[in-house]
């Protein structure tokens, strides 16, 4: 693999969760009025959105599209538990 992301890599389950793991991390301190939660669901949403369209969603019908945030929950949350899990395992680990 020659790059580091595609868009076909972030319109996949693994990819979009990646992603919005490292975006969420990223903004965070930016958006610290928003809940992170509500954060990494926007963007799941904005990178799926943007991950169907790259990848020939134009193309698709509205039903492809209408399951975007549907998906994006699932998204979300696995991101964060992702976060969370590994939080978890170096806690108690710094010195």
């Amino acid at each position: 693999m020659g790059e580091f992301f595609t868009w076909a890599f972030l319109g996949s389950f693994a990819g979009a969760v990646v992603g919005t793991a490292l975006l969420t991390q990223f903004f965070k301190s930016i958006f610290a009025k928003l809940p992170t939660q509500v954060l990494s669901y926007i963007i799941a949403i904005v990178i799926m959105a943007l991950a169907t369209a790259a990848t020939g969603g134009f193309t698709q019908s509205w039903t492809v599209w209408a399951m975007i945030p549907f998906n994006a929950v699932l998204i979300s949350l696995s991101s964060n538990g992702a976060y969370d899990g590994i939080v978890r395992a170096f806690k108690g680990k710094e010195k």
